[in-house]
């Protein structure tokens, strides 16, 4: 039976999919009415890369954290996650739903509104989902951590047939009351001797 903590690096690495992926796509779409987009706004315009930058590092640390057992590595998950939702929260929540003026000078008496587009809503869900599972991950003991690697594993060895009966005749004693396997102990002879 499949736990829940066994879906916990799946999930912190489709967090992590998710916020590569936002860092590409279009954040806001800067209307200025009914079917009049005068702008796309993607997310590395609006932050640089920067969560490019945490997702690369979530993934280092995750891979870590896994193969390793280390809980330091999958605390650095949990704070990447965090960092993300930070960004999110301090600069593109605030901007979303803004109504102002756009910075083209040839639309400059033009006024557009940020209208949140697919990867304002991934990313939302990126982070989320990254600081939250990072920090179950984080809870989780050295051990557990190892037992998420995916291992090659030998087939089982068959067990060899064997014979009650004749195994106890192996550890029956034999009349000098040593096993019939083993045999008495031979005298040694002294180095020399004759």
């Amino acid at each position: 039976m499949l736990r829940a903590e066994r879906l916990l690096p799946l999930a912190c690495a489709a967090a992590i999919a998710m916020l590569a992926a936002s860092e590409f796509m279009t954040l806001f779409e800067l209307n200025g009415g009914p079917g009049q987009t005068f702008e796309l706004q993607t997310a590395s315009d609006q932050h640089s890369y920067a969560l490019l930058v945490l997702a690369l590092f979530a993934l280092i640390a995750l891979a870590i954290a896994v193969v390793s057992g280390s809980r330091p590595a999958a605390a650095a998950v949990a704070i990447a996650g965090v960092g993300a939702l930070l960004l999110f929260l301090l600069i593109d929540l605030p901007d979303a739903g803004k109504v102002g003026t756009l910075d083209d000078p040839r639309q400059s008496f033009f006024e557009a509104k940020a209208d949140p587009a697919t990867g304002f809503w991934l990313e939302l869900s990126g982070a989320l989902v990254l600081a939250i599972c990072g920090g179950a991950l984080a809870t989780l003991d050295p051990e557990q951590l190892r037992s998420f690697r995916v291992s090659r594993r030998q087939p089982p060895r068959p067990a060899r047939a064997t014979n009650p009966a004749s195994k106890s005749a192996e550890a029956a004693p034999n009349a000098e009351g040593t096993p019939k396997d083993e045999s008495p102990a031979s005298p040694t002879r002294a180095p020399g001797g004759s």
